[in-house]
């Protein structure tokens, strides 16, 4: 375990079980949770330091993992391009208030190989729609992941952005299935002065893609007025959203739908709560987005 001012570096499973045995061993009769748990790929960003910060502030310490997890990247996908700024990365944790960071490698942690492990399949009713259209397997590298992790670091709490909507469906149904004794906390996605959603991936568009790149949060606030003022029904805002963002020829809309917020289960009426979600590339950068509607 390498220390860095106050927070650690941890690099092997082996050594992240002997420090949450630890931390559990001294934490009986404590009211706050133990451990709370922020799980990134790095490049990190003001959205996934609220995740931190709302972990440091319910739990009495913080894992922060940082894992580019090849299982969840297509063979089209950006896995050697991901942004990898790990000094900047812990300097950033550190001030938000972590004490661990788990930062195993790919080797540690699939001893066999990516494509040799077990894996963890997620219920096709969650995944066959959305993101899962277009990204062959990237649930069942996420759930894979994420079990993985959960059983290196033993949280009680773990915290998880709602930017990535389905995804955040997804582990906790896997949670739920599997009767992980966690609790899996969303936290609000954080947007930039312009609305556009924080994301590690925002760094590679141009400078006129990153002008045009609100529109996809326009169109989704624009779908929910027209819906919640009875201007217009589901169907007929969300064909208005589709025509709207065609009518960019910089935007290739890959899905603009309303689902269930539970259950995703598509919807075609309105019904309280729901979401929208929204993914579309802009140039070479694929942008999702979401607006869950409570009210």
């Amino acid at each position: 375990m390498k220390s860095t001012t106050e927070i650690a570096v941890v690099k092997s499973i082996a050594e992240m079980r002997d420090w949450q045995k630890r931390i559990k061993a001294q934490a009986v009769g404590e009211q706050k949770p133990a451990i709370g748990f922020v799980p990134t790929m790095g490049a990190l960003h003001e959205g996934h330091l609220s995740l931190i910060r709302r972990a440091v502030k319910e739990c009495k310490h913080v894992v922060v993992s940082i894992f580019v997890n090849p299982m969840q990247f297509g063979p089209q996908e950006d896995f050697d391009k991901y942004p990898r700024p790990f000094e900047k990365d812990l300097e950033l944790c550190r001030q938000a208030g972590a004490e661990v960071i788990f930062h195993p490698s790919a080797q540690e942690f699939y001893k066999n190989g990516r494509d040799s492990s077990t894996k963890v399949i997620p219920p096709e009713e969650l995944t066959n729609k959305l993101c899962g259209l277009s990204r062959a397997g990237h649930f069942t590298g996420v759930t894979t992941v994420v079990l993985k992790l959960f059983s290196a670091v033993l949280p009680d709490k773990a915290y998880f952005g709602e930017k990535d909507y389905q995804q955040l469906c997804v582990i906790k149904r896997m949670v739920d299935d599997l009767n992980l004794p966690v609790i899996v906390e969303p936290v609000p996605t954080i947007r930039e002065a312009d609305g556009l959603a924080m994301s590690s991936r925002n760094v590679y568009l141009t400078a006129d893609e990153r002008r045009r790149a609100p529109e996809l949060y326009r169109t989704l606030c624009t779908i929910r007025e027209e819906v919640v003022a009875g201007r217009a029904s589901l169907s007929d805002a969300l064909k208005i959203g589709r025509e709207r963002l065609g009518r960019i020829p910089e935007f290739s809309l890959q899905y603009l739908e309303a689902c269930d917020a539970e259950s995703l289960e598509t919807l075609n009426e309105a019904c309280i709560p729901m979401v929208i979600l929204i993914a579309a590339k802009l140039g070479n950068v694929r942008l999702i987005d979401n607006l869950v509607v409570r009210s």
